[in-house]
């Protein structure tokens, strides 16, 4: 018999296990009770203790925009300012002959446990210039000298709140000062092009929700480098739009034509997913923003300024604002181009080379920020889920998903007031990983989880997103990793029910009959689960939280003694989960090198009473660690007696709701076939912050009294290399004997199912484009337990039975092995099928989404004269006609 199949017919073992488990319970039962989980109660928990944390995120916002104010207000500006900064990209560098360079100096940096472990500076922040910005030009050394003052507002922002993260100044000049002051890699071409006006928190920050229609002319005139400037400009404008934007490109030349004709007459909504793939995902028909509308025309001459046109569609409340970008280095028209932003509170700008294309499409953003600025409205902001390489950090290996905080920062001062100054956008980043801690896994069971969305249906933080994909040996993200839609994932809400309540920001329960995945799509399960979520006030978010019947539905509560479960805690045969929160270790730098294990006993045996501890977890935790102790000493005798050891046994383990794990090696490394199972590489058989392990959850659904035989996938494969075709797909993970016979778990038989996976993608050409994956998954059914048949394969017949081994989740398997069926009945597979991919029908798909509250898109002391430098096009009436009617519609 194989080496698995004696590693797992183990019974006697793991019935002692069982009794003497039992037996230990029995002590303490008196100090046991159930308690039933209140899902309603739990998500109003959970919500207000985002709520508190994500206040204290935007306090320490509101305290920069203010100083960042006040420091503008008392600064005047001086063209021949000379003022030496720490550049991120220069610190700790020396010249030829050892002495710092320009820019540069000694800046101490430390490893730092809160940050990832990248070496940074908390006593400074330091000032970051992209490659294409000057770094000694005026307005940076001005605005570098006045954001000095933010040094000592970051400083005490942490101290006040040790959970924050990065914090951080973009200046509209193009500077970005960052807290703490870190060295910055640039790419391997020595260019820094990280640009925080490009940022999402920025771009949002600084200007209310829009509708573009960007126009670009496609005559025969517009060739070569001209197209090319015009295609980069595009790109650029299309990088300044987020989810709550929307978008739509028309091409004209002798005649008008949408660039996707299948968002012909609508907006798409801009997230990151419809830019890069060419706008793939459109909104309902009619649809927008509904608060800023403007028109972006880029072409290189316009022979008329068409004020008959704007007179009729959108004079005189100008409602459309219209932006105009000349390209190339012919100046003919530039007036009558100049004439159409001027007379539409747009902005006019000349693009000559592909060098002008960035800060001349930024412009527009100034022009959209000005009301807002004007009416001084401090707008707090929430971006979608962003993929953080530990802050941008080409070189760095950890990828966070975070979201941040941010608000505009405007000037004071009176003298600027009708222009609408922008200074720049303050923020914070928020670790979602953080925030998902205060939804503790022990309270939501084994299938419970919890979840959150933004005011789009976009997933923030979920158990099944995976924002990652393998391109060689790297990990890279997905193109649209942040704008995966909630439907795309809780695909069992056909009705939509789930997405569509929390995306208007309700409160409510609702239960689905659900198929989940384990194993990475291996095997499927059938739950009933309970949804209960709610809005988080403050927040574009909405929680939700998922409770299983059954095992989830009651949470066992035991009490022991402290003395008594330290005791027992600190057995060298047991761990906590790692990524759980028992103590609050983050808020103290001194606990920061702490595990949990570690911070649990030192509070327990009060070396540090002022750790903040899960006290109920705690209690849990002290229980399981003292029923379960007979293990240790069990464990402990089988090793020493060898002939109490039989062969094949690698490893003995157990696992508690409260993260607890007890194992035993039987075996060294070298003699295992487990190698890595059990290890911190093994995520999928460890607690985690995102799910238990994969033999704790399909032991919990295996019937009562019956042995669970797990095959982790990537410990076997070798093992059934020689296994021989077999006509019927009864066998999901075979393990052959040398007498010819297949042992499979139950996973594989009789009747099949599909499990639908959301987030995959197939590569075409160098873009990966999202598609629908289904992963076929072999049930079985429990009814049977025996049946034989004979296949005819050509020239012969094969017999087989299959037989159900009692009290357990295996099959037997006996066929003739001299008959070929290989020919006739080719080997099943459980590989994905990609679903076909009906463009048009799926991208105009509508969901429902709740726009952001505030809009500010007028003001009536807005300076309408500045609208860009001294300037002209052919363009088309029927063109205008078609994108003021759709800015009209749009605004009904």
């Amino acid at each position: 018999m194989c080496k698995c199949i004696k590693f797992f017919l183990k019974l006697p073992l793991v019935k002692y296990l069982s009794k003497s488990v039992l037996k230990k319970y029995k002590d303490v039962e008196a100090v046991v009770k159930l308690e039933e989980v209140n899902g309603e109660e739990l998500v109003k928990k959970f919500t207000e203790e985002m709520e508190e944390m994500l206040g204290r995120k935007m306090k320490s916002v509101k305290r920069l925009a203010e100083a960042a104010e006040d420091a503008d207000l008392y600064h005047e500006y001086n063209d021949t300012l000379e003022f030496e900064y720490f550049n991120s990209m220069l610190i700790n560098k020396m010249d030829e002959d050892g002495n710092p360079i320009p820019l540069g100096g000694e800046f101490l940096l430390e490893e730092n446990e809160h940050f990832n472990k990248l070496p940074v500076n908390t006593q400074q922040s330091n000032i970051q210039v992209p490659t294409n910005v000057y770094n000694r030009d005026p307005d940076i050394v001005n605005g570098v000298y006045m954001s000095e003052a933010l040094n000592d507002v970051f400083i005490d922002n942490f101290q006040k709140d040790p959970t924050l993260t990065w914090q951080y100044f973009g200046s509209a000049s193009g500077f970005f000062r960052l807290y703490p002051g870190i060295q910055w890699i640039p790419d391997e071409n020595g260019v820094v092009t990280f640009d925080s006006r490009k940022r999402n928190w920025y771009i949002q920050a600084a200007t209310s929700p829009k509708d573009v229609v960007i126009v670009v002319d496609v005559s025969g005139s517009m060739k070569g480098l001209r197209l090319t400037i015009a295609k980069h400009t595009i790109n650029t404008i299309l990088d300044t739009l987020g989810e709550n934007d929307f978008v739509n490109i028309i091409a004209y030349s002798d005649y008008v034509h949408y660039v996707e004709p299948c968002f012909k007459g609508t907006l798409v909504q801009a997230d990151l997913d419809n830019r890069e793939v060419t706008l793939i995902q459109a909104t309902a028909q009619g649809q927008g923003s509904l608060c800023n509308q403007a028109i972006m025309l880029i072409t290189d001459g316009a022979m008329e300024d068409f004020q008959e046109v704007f007179e009729e569609f959108n004079w005189p409340e100008r409602r459309v604002r219209v932006f105009t970008y000349l390209i190339g280095r012919e100046m003919t028209f530039a007036e009558n181009v100049k004439w159409i932003a001027c007379n539409n509170k747009g902005y006019y700008t000349h693009i000559s080379t592909l060098a002008d294309v960035q800060e001349n499409v930024m412009e527009y953003l100034h022009v959209l920020s000005r009301p807002m600025v004007i009416n001084h409205d401090h707008d707090i902001i929430w971006t979608e889920a962003y993929m953080d390489s530990v802050l941008f950090n080409s070189q760095a290996q950890s990828l966070l998903l975070m979201t941040s905080v941010a608000m505009p920062v405007f000037s004071k001062k009176k003298e600027t007031l009708s222009h609408g100054i922008l200074l720049g956008v303050v923020g914070t980043d928020v670790a979602l990983r953080e925030l998902m801690r205060l939804a503790p896994r022990y309270k939501l069971g084994v299938h419970g989880y919890a979840f959150l969305i933004t005011n789009n249906g976009y997933i923030l933080s979920h158990p099944d997103l995976r924002p990652l994909y393998k391109e060689g040996k790297k990990m890279k993200p997905k193109p649209n990793y942040n704008s995966v839609d909630l439907a795309e994932v809780e695909w069992e809400d056909t009705e939509e029910k789930l997405r569509t309540a929390m995306v208007k920001g309700e409160t409510g329960t609702l239960s689905l009959d659900v198929r989940t995945s384990v194993d990475k799509g291996r095997r499927v399960m059938f739950l009933k689960n309970d949804y209960f979520y709610t809005v988080i006030n403050e927040t574009p978010f909405s929680l939700g939280i998922v409770l299983s019947r059954g095992y989830g539905q009651y949470i066992f509560i035991g009490n022991v003694s402290v003395e008594e479960g330290l005791h027992d805690l600190l057995a060298p045969d047991l761990t906590i989960a790692s990524e759980w929160t028992y103590c609050e270790t983050d808020i103290d730098p001194a606990h920061r090198k702490l595990t949990q294990l570690q911070a649990v006993v030192r509070y327990l045996t009060g070396k540090e009473p002022d750790l903040e501890c899960d006290v109920q977890l705690l209690q849990q935790t002290l229980f399981d660690a003292v029923v379960t102790a007979p293990m240790e000493a069990y464990w402990t005798a089988l090793m020493l007696n060898a002939s109490g050891m039989d062969d094949g046994i690698e490893t003995a383990f157990l696992g508690t709701r409260s993260g607890l794990m007890r194992f035993q090696r039987y075996t060294g490394i070298e003699k295992r076939i487990g190698k890595s199972f059990l290890t911190p590489t093994d995520s999928e058989n460890m607690f985690t912050l995102d799910h238990f392990p994969v033999w704790y959850r399909r032991a919990t659904e295996n019937p009562a009294g019956q042995f669970l035989y797990y095959f982790p996938q990537q410990e076997t494969r070798g093992i059934y290399d020689h296994v021989p075709d077999c006509p019927v797909a009864f066998f999901f993970q075979p393990c052959i004997t040398n007498a010819g016979r297949f042992f499979g778990e139950v996973d594989g038989s009789v009747m099949t199912t599909l499990i639908r996976m959301a987030s995959v993608h197939k590569k075409k050409g160098d873009i990966l484009q999202p598609c629908d994956t289904e992963y076929p998954s072999f049930i079985y059914e429990p009814s049977v337990k025996e049946t034989n048949s004979i296949i005819k394969c050509g020239r012969c017949k094969k017999m087989f039975v299959v037989q159900q081994i009692p009290d357990s989740n295996l099959l037997m398997l006996v066929s003739q092995a001299d008959c070929d069926c290989s020919r006739q009945f080719p080997a099943l597979t459980m590989e994905p099928k990609e679903v076909k991919y009906i463009f048009c029908d799926r991208m105009r798909s509508q969901k429902i989404r709740r726009r952001p509250e505030s809009c500010h898109s007028f003001h009536p002391q807005e300076n309408a004269n500045d609208c860009g430098g001294a300037c002209c096009i052919s363009l088309s009436v029927t063109l205008f006609l078609s994108c003021l009617f759709l800015s009209a519609l749009l605004s009904r």
